[in-house]
């Protein structure tokens, strides 16, 4: 492929090309086929990608992102999904091995960018005492400083930063997107493009620092209303 290309006088092409072709049967992996054993074998393989990734950049339109999540909040999670795909129940193992991952929070050599819905606040799973652990942790996890933590407030108006679905970059190479039947991952340069311009876009939108944790502490108090 990259002779042809050479010959073709075409050599720019070469990483989009290479990149589709290896992504042809890895980039779409249905939920039933990645978690026919249970949930903790598809929270382990993520590991070493965790472990190689230096910055993140993650935005939930309904969901915590996983790296902010507490122990409880991940249970809640975690056991839904295997009730709705009606998964072997390791649900604990599966809890354990994503408490796991979340040691890259503390290596200061990583840089997370997190973009959150304020819907996403609202959204509950397993009652209010878990909620409200959970926003708690992330107004406390917003504090570390390789984490940057924005909220992007309801508005009548985001112009063209509007909600798309959850994705999680992994430095330049790769995008993980999670949908109803399956998992799919992006890795061809171009696309991956498209996905830090929309990251970008949403990032403008955001609400940052006392801002963003006054949202955080309204929804906690909207809990207990």
């Amino acid at each position: 492929m990259r002779a042809w290309c050479e010959h073709c006088g075409v050599p720019d092409q070469i990483p989009d090309l290479i990149a589709s072709l290896r992504a042809v049967e890895t980039m779409w992996v249905e939920w039933r086929r990645m978690e026919r054993s249970g949930l903790r074998h598809a929270q382990e393989s993520r590991l070493p990608l965790y472990q190689r990734t230096r910055h993140f950049r993650i935005y939930t339109p309904n969901i915590l992102p996983g790296v902010l999540q507490t122990k409880a909040y991940t249970t809640e999670v975690l056991t839904a999904i295997g009730r709705r795909r009606a998964l072997p129940d390791d649900i604990a193992e599966a809890v354990a091995a994503r408490m796991m991952r979340q040691q890259v929070l503390r290596d200061s050599r990583r840089r997370f960018a997190c973009l959150i819905e304020e819907s996403a606040l609202a959204a509950g799973f397993g009652g209010a005492e878990v909620m409200a652990g959970q926003l708690g942790h992330l107004i406390a996890m917003s504090a570390l400083p390789n984490v940057s933590l924005g909220i992007l407030p309801f508005h009548p108006d985001r112009g063209g930063a509007w909600p798309v679905e959850a994705f999680y970059m992994f430095d330049d190479e790769q995008v993980a997107i999670e949908l109803v039947s399956g998992h799919l991952t992006v890795t061809q340069p171009r696309e991956i493009a498209m996905y830090a311009q929309v990251f970008a876009e949403l990032s403008d939108a955001a609400l940052y620092g006392v801002a963003a944790r006054s949202r955080i502490t309204a929804a906690i108090d909207a809990i207990g209303a």
